[in-house]
C-alpha cells in the first residue's frame, strides 16, 4: 500500500510538471501575438488624443492632370496619330493646308487615270492610216488597249452585216497572234531592248483598222473576184507595213523590217479570209 501511494504521487507531480510547461508555452504565445498586434501598447497616461486627419493631396485640377498626362515627352506618345501632318511646299511655293488634301485643279482626268489617253489614240490611229509618216517611241510604248478593243468590235460588227458571227474566231486568232508576235519580237530584239505583251497587243490591234474598213466594204460590195482579192492583198500589206513600222521603231530593228512584216502579214491574212469568205 505504501508503494502504491508513492507511485500515485509521482504521477501527479509529472502531470503537474507537463501541464505547467504547456500553460507557460500558451502564455508566451499569447503575449507574442498581442505584441505583434499592438495590444497593451497604448499609453493611457497622455489622455484622449484627437483623431488624426489624413493629409489630403495637393488640390489639382482634373483637366490639368489629364493634359499633363497627355503632354508629349521625349519618349512618350504626343497624341497626334490621327492629326494630319504638314505637306512640304511645292516648287511654286504653295503648300497644302494638311496632308491628304486633294488638289482638284491639278487632278488628271478620269479617263487618263484609267489608262485611256485620247491624244495617244489619235496619234496611233494616224500612224496606222499613214504608215509612211514618222512617230515617237513614247506613243508606241504606250500600253493602250482601248483603241484595239474598238477596232476589234468594229471588225466583228462588220462581219455581222454579212450574217456571220465570228467574235470567237476574232479573239482566238488575235490572242494566238499576240502570243506568237510577242515571243518572236523578244527573240529578235537586242540585248537591252524588250517589248511587253500588252504593247504587242496594242500595236497589232491598232493595225487592224484597215482590215475593219475592208470588212465594212465587203458587206456592201462583193470581193470574191480578182479585184476583191487585189484589194484584200492591199489591205493585208497595209496592216503588216504599219505593224512592222511600229515594232521596228519600238525595238530599233531598222535592218530587219521585212522579217517583222512577214509574220504580221500571215496574221492579217487570216482576218482577210474572215472578211471575204
Amino acid at each position: 500500500f505504501h508503494c502504491c501511494n508513492i507511485i500515485v504521487q509521482e504521477v501527479k507531480m509529472s502531470s503537474n510538471y507537463w501541464m505547467g510547461e504547456e500553460n507557460q508555452q500558451n502564455d508566451a504565445w499569447n503575449n507574442q501575438q498581442q505584441s505583434n498586434l499592438g495590444w497593451n501598447n497604448f499609453d493611457y497616461s497622455q489622455g484622449p488624443q484627437p483623431p488624426q486627419q489624413q493629409q489630403a493631396p495637393a488640390a489639382t485640377d482634373y483637366y490639368s492632370q489629364f493634359n499633363n498626362y497627355n503632354a508629349p515627352a521625349a519618349n512618350n506618345y504626343g497624341g497626334g496619330m490621327f492629326l494630319p501632318s504638314a505637306v512640304p511646299p511645292t516648287a511654286g511655293g504653295t503648300s497644302s493646308a494638311a496632308y491628304g488634301e486633294e488638289d482638284i485643279e491639278n487632278e488628271p482626268p478620269l479617263l487618263e487615270e484609267l489608262g485611256i489617253n485620247f491624244s495617244h489614240i489619235k496619234e496611233k490611229t494616224l500612224v496606222v492610216l499613214n504608215p509612211v509618216g514618222a512617230t515617237s517611241v513614247d506613243v508606241i510604248a504606250d500600253q493602250d488597249l482601248a483603241g484595239p478593243l474598238v477596232f476589234c468590235l468594229m471588225f466583228g460588227a462588220a462581219l455581222l452585216l454579212h450574217g456571220k458571227m465570228q467574235f470567237g474566231f476574232i479573239y482566238g486568232v488575235g490572242m494566238l497572234g499576240c502570243v506568237g508576235m510577242y515571243m518572236l519580237m523578244n527573240l529578235m530584239a537586242p540585248d537591252m531592248a524588250a517589248i511587253s505583251f500588252t504593247c504587242t497587243a496594242s500595236v497589232l490591234g491598232y493595225c487592224l483598222l484597215p482590215m475593219s474598213i475592208l470588212s465594212m466594204l465587203s458587206a456592201v460590195l462583193s470581193f470574191k473576184g480578182s479585184i476583191g482579192y487585189g484589194i484584200s492583198l492591199l489591205a493585208v500589206f497595209w496592216c503588216s507595213f504599219s505593224a512592222s513600222k511600229l515594232f521596228v521603231t519600238a525595238l530599233s530593228l531598222d535592218s530587219q523590217r521585212l522579217l517583222v512584216a512577214y509574220p504580221c502579214a500571215l496574221l492579217y491574212a487570216v482576218f482577210a479570209l474572215l472578211a471575204i469568205f
